[in-house]
């Protein structure tokens, strides 16, 4: 989509001519995300459409950055404030705050990119002691004034003044429970008039002042409090989360307040034009009378279903319905609104594409398709290989035996197991030692995100589908369950009581089905997905009984396939890894890591090849190996006959196939004192010192190895030459690629080279076969990459190696710095991601680009391909597709994700920004 292009913005508080940092809603329009926030870009969006939006003004992206940077707002800033705002009180025939006749507005967060509940938000800007009469006279309820005076004192104390949120909540319940009622709704106007008074004492004894009553002091105070919201804790959690860059800014939305706290002919609500969790079409959403907006994303009371709404007010509900209808058509896809009643006019406060579970996506996307709405490219771009990933979880068995004790909404899908924690600093805690925790609170707000990510599901008393934490677990794919209204919470004694008085403490295990809503106490084992049975070749969409995910799975698949230039490998050891990958889809194995083939009975063999004195022992011993090595290869031909198969010679430390020396040393220290004979034990205890290294990694391996060893890397050389003649005198089609590891020069390569060519033509005068086994070379050292011209003199295709290749490029060792310091790097921000998760474009990833480059320079033919974890991360596929590789090799179960993000690169328009 197309970005506005301003000019330049000052990165100081200097005025810089030209530069517009205020845009009224009806200059505005959806594709101006990026300046003027989601938020803001579909509220002018939806005024354009000539929908009811409230009149209001937004201050741009490009306003934050300024003030993020300087720490002052820019210099033309408040005079273009000012002069919308005239222009607001104008149309609207009220002037901010005035006494007799008040306009009240909100000033709203608004990211290009949607954080729900991440950024601030402050409601009724310009009440005051001098205007909640005159608002009190206007709607002709004194009730509303009140409870919206206090409203915004609580808000504005909290969000703006840094005010501990729970003392407000506290004084709410104290007035509740002196009046003996249970919700807010009941108090009348005195008791919200003496509310008001205890909330401004709170604020002046934690503040260390009064309340402003300046209606623009408000206001300015409020612009600003968003604008730091965008570095705020849990914003930047957030993003690092979603992986959203940290230097967008937010825009700002001030909107003329319209209110559904007038009784019961009002309300608010939020709607989706489908089901955010299943995809089907239907009436969705939340609807709460005599209500605003934060109401019901708060959880704080109970909504009713949105279909409701046509009982309650049947016409404000036939405009609802014909206006979703507009911006599903409009949009092309599911609508997230929200929306308020104000005495029977119905208003429009946000659109937006909504967050959905990832079998909504995939649904939805085939649907559209159906409609005639988007094309099969498009729909390639509203699923994402994560999405794939977590259809491919287990499910819980519906025939296990199980003891629910409570339901509430199905808010996102996932089968959930853990131990219940009642606050989100347990939730991280344990998790991080190791535990599997369910996050159990009445409703969850935005100081909870720590734990929620940290859990793997979360469990609410209250809330519905449009809850905060029904909102933020569908966008990260988490399991959560809403408004189990059966299940009393207590947080502060770390329990919940159940149906029946059974009492669940905090660290007891439960269960919970986010595709059901259903609760278990225990833990219920679960059964494969029905996507992976699919892949697997055990339920054929199509088939009168398959699941309708699989049918849309299986069209979205289709469509990856016909659309994807990058071919997908596995990476594979055995002929039964190897047939799954198959099933997967895999067009071949790309990485068959045969160190794999020499543990269990083979080790012995191996410890006499180490540990031999002459060249009569060690080939005794390689002569043992090679038809054990050459039946593991005819075992993966067959599996993959007609496809490539990348077989690496060696690479591992030979010690690792050696016993542990603390342990081998006890047994000879024991074996002395007790005179037993240990003429081997001491033998072998030698051979390890002996190949001891400080830094096996960096040390004896891969192709030094082969140098090293002679005749370790022919008798490989050998077995695959041989299963190859063999696979093919049977008639079978097998496609052999051998590839050497760990090189660092040409020279090592020719070495190897020279003698692999000698053996192979070996093979095929003695069986009369003729063989075409390419010779190719893995790049995971820097100066592989950095002479990737040179080596490529000498190989027929290269393999990025980029699990090594990160190690190399950072100095990392990937077994310590994940458990040492990744997870500070990771909160500092330091890593958006970690570097072996998703491949460093800057770094590793332009030496694979470079690598490539001069690959192909010398030799034009040369294949190339990764077999590096990141052959199956949704990100890191992409960047192979740009950079020009011909495959992806992953681990079988990935390989659907890295088909589906192959289809998605090759479709992917420049300057779309779907997420």
């Amino acid at each position: 989509m197309s970005e506005n292009k301003d000019p330049q913005v000052p990165a100081s508080g200097k005025s810089v001519e030209g530069v517009k940092f205020v845009y009224d809603f009806t200059e505005g329009n959806k594709d101006l995300k990026g300046l003027l926030g989601g938020k803001g870009a579909n509220l002018a969006e939806m005024t354009n459409l000539g929908l009811p939006v409230p009149p209001g003004f937004t201050i741009t992206t490009e306003a934050c950055k300024v003030y993020l940077d300087s720490g002052e707002e820019p210099a033309a800033l408040r005079d273009e404030v000012s002069a919308h705002l005239e222009a607001l009180e104008a149309a609207m025939g009220k002037k901010l705050g005035q006494a007799d006749n008040p306009l009240l507005v909100s000033v709203r967060s608004g990211a290009k990119f949607s954080m729900p509940g991440m950024m601030d938000t402050v409601l009724n800007i310009g009440i005051s002691d001098t205007s909640v009469q005159g608002l009190a006279e206007q709607a002709g309820d004194e009730r509303f004034a009140w409870d919206s005076y206090r409203r915004l004192i609580q808000m504005f104390g909290k969000t703006v003044l840094g005010v501990d949120g729970d003392l407000f909540e506290d004084a709410l319940e104290d007035a509740k429970e002196a009046k003996k009622v249970t919700v807010d709704t009941e108090l009348g106007a005195a008791d919200l008039k003496k509310l008001v008074t205890t909330f401004k004492k709170i604020v002046k004894k934690e503040a260390g002042h009064d309340f402003p009553q300046d209606p623009r002091e408000q206001m300015d105070l409020a612009i600003k409090a968003v604008f730091e919201s965008w570095n705020g804790d849990r914003a930047r959690l957030y993003r690092r989360q979603e992986r959203i860059p940290h230097d967008l800014g937010t825009a700002v939305n001030i909107c003329s307040m319209v209110f559904g706290n007038l009784g019961p002919d009002s309300g608010t609500g939020v709607a989706f034009t489908r089901d955010p969790a299943s995809g089907h079409q239907g009436v969705y959403g939340d609807y709460l009378q005599n209500a605003q907006g934060e109401d019901v994303v708060a959880g704080i009371r109970n909504t009713v279903a949105l279909a409701e709404l046509e009982s309650i007010d049947k016409k404000s509900y036939g405009r609802l319905m014909q206006i979703m209808e507009t911006l599903e058509n409009h949009y092309k896809d599911l609508c997230d609104i929200e929306f308020t009643i104000e005495r029977g006019q119905l208003w429009m406060l946000q659109t937006r594409v909504g967050k959905r579970t990832a079998g909504a996506a995939f649904r939805i996307a085939t649907q559209l398709v159906d409609q005639g709405l988007i094309d099969e490219t498009e729909a390639l771009q509203r699923v994402t290989g994560a999405q794939l990933a977590q259809l491919m979880f287990p499910r819980f068995d519906d025939q296990a035996r199980t003891e629910q004790v409570g339901r509430g909404i199905a808010a996102s899908p996932g089968a959930a197991v853990g131990k219940a924690v009642f606050d989100s600093y347990t939730a991280v805690k344990w998790s991080r030692s190791g535990e599997k925790v369910i996050l159990v609170r009445r409703e969850t707000n935005p100081d909870d995100l720590d734990g929620m990510i940290a859990a793997e599901g979360i469990l609410t008393s209250r809330g519905g589908k449009t809850s905060h934490a029904a909102v933020v677990a569908r966008g990260m794919g988490k399991t959560c369950v809403c408004g189990a209204e059966d299940l009393e919470v207590d947080t502060k004694r770390r329990r919940m009581t159940v149906p029946g008085g059974h009492v669940v403490e905090e660290g007891d295990v439960i269960s919970i089905d986010g595709s059901s809503g259903k609760v278990y106490l225990g833990e219920v084992p679960v059964v494969p997905s029905p996507v992976v049975e699919y892949f697997e070749g055990r339920m054929h969409a199509g088939a009168d009984d398959a699941d309708e995910l699989v049918e849309a799975v299986h069209r979205i698949m289709a469509f990856a396939d016909r659309k994807r230039r990058l071919r997908v490998r596995a990476n594979a050891d055995n002929a039964e890894d190897a047939l799954r990958a198959r099933r997967f889809g895999a067009q071949g194995i790309g990485l068959c890591r045969t160190e794999h083939m020499f543990l269990g009975d083979r080790r012995e063999l191996v410890e006499r090849l180490i540990l031999a004195d002459t060249q009569a022992e060690r080939e005794e011993s390689l002569k043992q190996l090679l038809p054990l090595q050459k039946r593991d290869f005819v075992e993966l031909f067959e599996a993959m006959d007609g496809l490539p198969v990348t077989v690496r010679l060696l690479d591992p430390p030979l010690h690792e196939f050696l016993p542990d020396i603390t342990e081998l040393s006890v047994r000879v220290a024991l074996a002395e004192a007790r005179q037993e004979p240990h003429e081997n034990e001491l033998r072998l205890l030698q051979a390890v010192h002996r190949l001891h290294e400080q830094n096996p990694m960096l040390g004896l391996r891969g192709v030094r190895l082969g140098l090293v060893i002679p005749g370790l890397f022919t008798m490989q050389v050998r077995a695959i030459a041989e299963a190859a003649a063999e696979r093919r005198n049977a008639k079978g089609d097998p496609r052999a690629e051998i590839m050497i590891p760990l090189v660092g020069t040409v020279q090592e390569l020719e070495i190897v080279r020279e003698e692999a060519d000698r053996v192979i033509t070996e093979v095929q005068q003695a069986t009369g076969t003729e063989l075409k086994l390419a010779i190719g070379t893995m790049i995971e050292l820097p100066r592989a990459a950095l002479t990737a011209g040179q080596i490529a003199e000498a190989a027929e295709f290269f393999s990025f190696g980029t699990n090594d290749l990160t190690q190399t490029v950072w100095g990392f060792s990937r077994d310590d710095v994940e458990a040492s310091f990744f997870t500070a790097y990771l909160e500092k921000g330091i890593f958006g991601v970690s570097p072996f998760e998703t491949i460093d474009k800057d770094g590793v990833g332009s030496l694979v680009q470079s690598a490539a480059k001069a690959g192909r320079a010398t030799r034009p033919d040369l294949k190339l391909g990764v077999c590096g974890e990141h052959g199956g991360d949704p990100e890191s596929v992409h960047f192979f597709h740009e950079v020009g590789l011909d495959y992806v090799s992953c681990s079988p179960f990935r390989i659907p994700v890295a088909r589906l993000e192959a289809g998605r690169a090759a479709t992917q328009s420049a300057g779309s920004d779907h997420r």
